[in-house]
């Protein structure tokens, strides 16, 4: 067994934070959470972070094993993110960029083009990954209404069922997980769908890989039947992450964008999860040689330090909104805070250190280390199946593995084994009953060596609870 503190106070922390949590009990609403739960139990209060490390108001520390809900890249407060965000809070916090523009948001622009895939020349910036999907989407739209050749028939979105795109109107619509759209059926709009390839639980009752990925069968005929209302294809490249982490097996990113293509369809890559580093490449597209027509990022662009987003298209796409005021071509679409220069400042910082630290360099052996050490994890009973992409990986836990029966929700399996994780010192958050790990790229061997050691320990443990 492994623990990274003991749940021992660290010399030097502040002991403090009782006045935050009952500030907090009294009013605040969090995200995907079930308040009443939340009020009735002690919840910890984040005082500090360093590296690869939270600490907790009563000085407690914790390693961070899904780096901040998969957004930091480099370690927390890292001397040269903080220099960068330091310098700019000297020059400008914040500049509206309506009619107006500013240096780190055009050296940020070129920077991106420089290492997306080929031919995604223009960057719309935005503030979460949700508004970075909503965009591509408009767009897509829109081009369709205003390019040399109009198609005013092509309005409606094909995307597959498990993705997650965000939780905007918009977002939520081209997405595919039932228990975040049921309540909001009336707001949305309908979209094409097909099953997407889930090898572990395939509707089709396949296996891979002698099913020569059967799934996309529909794929394909879905999107040839509606290619001519069809304005665009959206998918998460290689995995569907907040579906479970479901790994694709290999060319399925591929077929989807070549299908899309033969039928004259746009395709919109969402790499707000996947992108910097996450898979092993700078952007999941590059592995299967995928030049979508969009590419939404968020998430780690600013290396988990501010708020951003982007939405990188082609000059063809660009093209079509360019025309005189009259002529009604503008993409009316804005946030306030698009491009902010703090935000802006701390993505090139990030990019600095992607090349001085040469962190996709280093990330095959830490890659190898995780895929290495997940394979014991096939001993405990309750492990079902382990998904792999990159340094992201998803351990699902099932009541039975003969049959892949599922635990019953209210046992919340997931969340007792992210409580046993947090007791020996590892901050982690569940995926239903799949316990996701997805540390920051700046983790040491020994560091990854305990986030394994601790979920194992952490499962087996409410795995021996379960057991009758």
């Amino acid at each position: 067994m492994s623990r990274v503190s003991d749940g021992q106070p660290v010399p030097g922390s502040p002991a403090v934070g009782v006045d935050a949590e009952r500030d907090d009990k009294e009013h605040i609403w969090h995200p995907f959470t079930a308040q009443q739960d939340w009020e009735e139990h002690s919840q910890l209060v984040i005082e500090r972070a360093e590296g690869c490390y939270l600490y907790d108001s009563e000085g407690r520390r914790y390693l961070d094993g899904v780096s901040s809900l998969w957004v930091n890249l480099h370690g927390h407060n890292h001397p040269d993110m903080n220099r960068a965000i330091t310098e700019q809070l000297g020059r400008v916090a914040h500049s509206t960029f309506l009619g107006l523009t500013h240096r780190p948001a055009a050296e940020l622009a070129r920077r991106l083009t420089e290492i997306a895939p080929d031919g995604l020349s223009r960057v719309f910036f935005s503030d979460t990954g949700a508004a970075a999907v909503e965009i591509a989407l408009k767009m897509a739209l829109q081009y369709w209404q205003q390019c040399q050749s109009p198609r005013p028939g092509k309005t409606k979105y094909f995307s597959l069922w498990n993705a997650y795109h965000g939780d905007t109107v918009g977002a939520l619509s081209v997405g595919g997980v039932e228990a975040y759209q049921r309540m909001y059926r009336p707001l949305v709009f309908p979209t094409i769908k097909a099953q997407s390839a889930h090898c572990y639980r395939c509707h089709l009752d396949k296996r891979y890989p002698s099913c020569k990925m059967a799934c996309l069968d529909e794929v394909d005929r879905l999107i040839t039947e509606h290619r001519d209302e069809l304005a665009a294809v959206i998918m998460e490249p290689l995995v569907q992450g907040a579906a479970g982490m479901i790994v694709y097996p290999p060319g399925y990113t591929r077929a989807v964008w070549e299908i899309a293509r033969r039928n004259d369809v746009l395709f919109i890559a969402d790499e707000v999860a996947t992108g910097f580093g996450r898979t092993g490449r700078m952007f999941a597209c590059q592995h299967e040689g995928v030049t979508p027509d969009f590419m939404a990022l968020g998430k780690g662009i600013s290396g988990g330090y501010l708020p951003l987003a982007a939405t990188l298209t082609t000059e063809n796409i660009y093209g079509a909104f360019l025309g005189r005021p009259d002529e009604g071509r503008t993409f009316y679409h804005g946030h306030t805070y698009t491009g902010n220069p703090l935000a802006c400042a701390a993505a090139l910082a990030s990019l600095d250190i992607f090349e001085r630290e040469r962190t996709l360099d280093r990330l095959p052996a830490r890659i190898e280390q995780l895929e290495q050490g997940l394979k014991r994890f096939r001993e405990l009973d309750v492990v079902g199946n382990i998904r792999q992409c990159g340094l992201i990986a998803g351990i699902e836990l099932v009541a039975d593995r003969a049959t892949r029966k599922r635990f019953p929700p209210a046992e919340r399996v997931g969340v007792q084994v992210i409580q046993e994780a947090r007791s020996r010192g590892v901050m982690l958050r569940p995926l239903g009953d799949v316990i996701v790990l997805m540390p920051p790229l700046a983790i040491s061997p020994d560091e990854l060596g305990t986030l394994l050691d601790v979920t194992y320990d952490a499962i087996a443990a409410v795995g021996f609870r379960l057991t009758p």
